[in-house]
């Protein structure tokens, strides 16, 4: 993300509702918002979009968010959050093997999505500029 511009987050959820709720929540809190509803067509809204941070489902019809987080890791190292509404360990342990950054559990407090949100492009941005400046 470049500085003065609005972080550009991907939500990617089958549900919706889910979706449109958060694309509200997310624009109110100052970020740009693009909502994909289809696992399969994600791979390629990722690409398109170049979004900042991916906001992921895990139990999607096509393709799994597991498929989808492997998918996109294949191509771009773009920070992905899981946004779950399970909390077994052994899926947030497969979410974060598949190439996830963070998991949080539904609902989850529009503050604490803010700063962890916050918190990915953060990193992001520490790790391209430490890359840019070994090279």
């Amino acid at each position: 993300m470049q500085e003065g511009l609005r972080m550009k987050v991907l939500i990617i959820d089958d549900d919706v509702d889910m979706t449109d709720v958060l694309k509200l929540v997310l624009e109110g809190a100052g970020f740009d918002v693009v909502v994909n509803n289809s696992s399969i067509e994600s791979i390629a809204a990722t690409r398109y979009h170049n979004p900042d941070v991916v906001i992921l489902d895990l139990l999607m019809p096509g393709m799994d968010g597991w498929e989808v987080c492997k998918a996109i890791r294949r191509f771009s190292q773009i920070p992905i959050l899981i946004l779950s509404v399970f909390s077994r360990p052994g899926m947030i342990e497969q979410a974060l093997d598949a190439g996830a950054d963070d998991y949080l559990v539904k609902p989850v407090p529009r503050g604490v999505l803010v700063a962890h949100l916050n918190g990915l492009a953060r990193r992001a941005r520490v790790e391209l500029a430490a890359a840019m400046m070994a090279a």
